[in-house]
């Protein structure tokens, strides 16, 4: 089946089409010089001088079509340079345009012969040194072959017995017709090759978007999956603890961990779609839960309500990894995180000590290896989408900090009145902290008494079941244990062990009592 030309000329790709173009223009140079000098003469002399003059021109046609096709292959890279073809299109050149002068001044034909020979001599060279410029590898060089062109015009119109202002006159019209067509050649290879290297643009510009789509999934990918999996990995390891004790919170414990395997495929479902934004108040508390029940005495201050939500995405994104890097790394026992609105910009701090300054990896997380981490430099990647900045570095002696500024697009929200649940709200007074006593008996016959923070993130203390030694290396099965934080056991028994969701104290009341 044939195709259509509309359907041909369509299925091709701009440069080829361009390059099409130009091939086509200069295999219509051949016609052009046919037509245009060689057709002429029959109407100007009779037919036996008109052949030796037209079936030259026809060859040299020929010669040029060739040349210009080899030569423009060889600019694409298709072929080696047809170094021959073009010497050979120089010699014939300047053999037919001296043949030609001659033949103008001493041939027969009178004054039509000598319009024939002499309209000839210049478009031979003007066609020849055009299609010789595509093959030149130094453009700098066309100028001195078209000066070439007419300085040999001028001495050899001289030597054929020519006035010196008719050799002046010939040499002047070979220069102008000869760099025109020299100008369009040179133009015309600079024209493709202009093209292409759009073209290549283009296709790296789309690989460049692939790549960097692909980076923002498997960023992406990074930020879901980091924190979930520290967290799947915490309270697996409470769980392993608290059935090693023949505790039924192990259950919940693990009914937990099933949530959040849930909850991750759920965010890894979305990240494939693209439609994931992450709310930075729902952050703000999963921050504050996941860190107290790791142990960490986390208070957070500040409201995420009011904020834009490209905002609140950026930030919601920092409050994860900071969450993932504190319990990766270091050893932490408090953690502050601040949201503040200031002068149009908000402002988020995450603050935390126990860290032990090993340096610094790549993206910036301290106490990690060179080359270790990517989170922070991710982040710092989707601030900057905001216009947002990002710092992150030691802030005293085991304390690092990381600051992240993101300018409001508006006028900065006012701070509700009510706050978040559980975050002191500026301009009202709330107790710093409440302590309180438990008392109980473990299995192994001691009593047992603890302190703890309330909920609005007051100091506590408590000790630290993954940091404190255990006292006794064969502890009785099944003790009690105080979810508030710092406890002390007189009969031997183990250190309490801090679960999940645990209440911390606020009275005086049995261990036992503790959920």
């Amino acid at each position: 089946m044939r195709r259509k030309p509309g359907v041909w000329w369509r299925g091709k790709s701009t440069p080829a089409k361009v390059e099409t173009y130009t091939r086509w223009s200069y295999h219509s140079f051949a016609l052009i010089e046919v037509a245009v000098i060689g057709l002429p003469v029959f109407g100007l002399v009779g037919v036996p001088l008109a052949l030796w003059v037209f079936v030259p021109i026809v060859g040299h046609a020929l010669l040029c079509g060739v040349t210009a096709s080899r030569a423009l292959d060889w600019t694409r890279g298709g072929r080696g340079q047809p170094v021959r073809l073009l010497v050979a299109l120089t010699v014939v050149s300047a053999l037919l345009g001296t043949a030609a002068l001659v033949v103008a001044q001493h041939g027969p034909g009178g004054d039509d012969g000598e319009t024939a020979a002499a309209s000839m001599f210049v478009g031979v060279l003007a066609f020849g040194a055009g299609t010789v410029t595509l093959g030149m590898r130094e453009r700098r060089r066309v100028p001195a072959l078209v000066g070439a062109f007419g300085a040999g015009t001028a001495v050899v119109g001289l030597a054929a017995g020519m006035p010196g202002a008719a050799a002046l006159a010939t040499a002047f019209a070979v220069l102008v017709s000869a760099g025109f067509v020299a100008f369009t050649s040179v133009f015309s290879v600079w024209l493709l090759d202009a093209v292409y290297e759009l073209d290549a643009a283009r296709e790296t510009r789309t690989r460049l978007a692939v790549a960097e789509e692909r980076l923002r999934f498997g960023r992406d990918l990074h930020d879901v999956m980091g924190r979930n999996l520290a967290v799947i990995a915490l309270k697996s390891e409470l769980a392993v603890q608290l059935a090693r004790r023949e505790r039924p919170e192990a259950v919940d414990q693990m009914i937990e961990v099933q949530r959040i395997a849930q909850e991750s495929q759920r965010e890894v479902r979305e990240v494939v779609r693209g439609y994931r934004e992450a709310d930075l108040g729902t952050e703000l508390l999963g921050a504050r839960g996941v860190l107290a029940a790791a142990g960490v005495d986390c208070t957070v201050s500040g409201s995420a309500e009011g904020l834009p939500p490209a905002v609140q995405s950026a930030l919601g994104w920092v409050v994860r990894e900071a969450t993932t890097n504190v319990l990766r790394h270091g050893d932490a026992a408090r953690c502050r995180v601040a949201l503040t609105v200031t002068g149009g910009r908000v402002v988020l701090t995450v603050e935390n000590d126990g860290v032990e300054d090993r340096g610094t990896g790549s993206g910036g997380v301290p106490g990690t290896r060179a080359g270790g981490g990517s989170g922070l430099a991710g982040l710092r990647e989707r601030l900057s989408a905001v216009d947002g900045t990002l710092e992150a570095g030691f802030a005293g002696a085991g304390v690092f900090r990381l600051v992240a500024e993101v300018p409001l697009p508006g006028t900065p929200p006012a701070v509700p009145a009510d706050g978040m649940p559980g975050i002191p709200v500026p301009g009202r007074s709330e107790p710093d902290t409440v302590t309180g006593t438990g008392t109980g008996t473990d299995t192994g016959g001691g009593n047992v008494t603890g302190t703890g923070p309330d909920t609005g993130g007051g100091p506590g203390s408590r000790p630290r079941p993954d940091r404190d030694p255990d006292p006794n290396p064969n502890p009785a099965p099944g003790p009690d244990f105080d979810g508030s934080g710092g406890a002390t056991a007189d009969g031997g028994g183990p250190p309490p062990v801090r679960a999940a969701g645990a209440v911390p104290c606020s009275a005086s009341r049995p261990v036992n009592e503790a959920s």
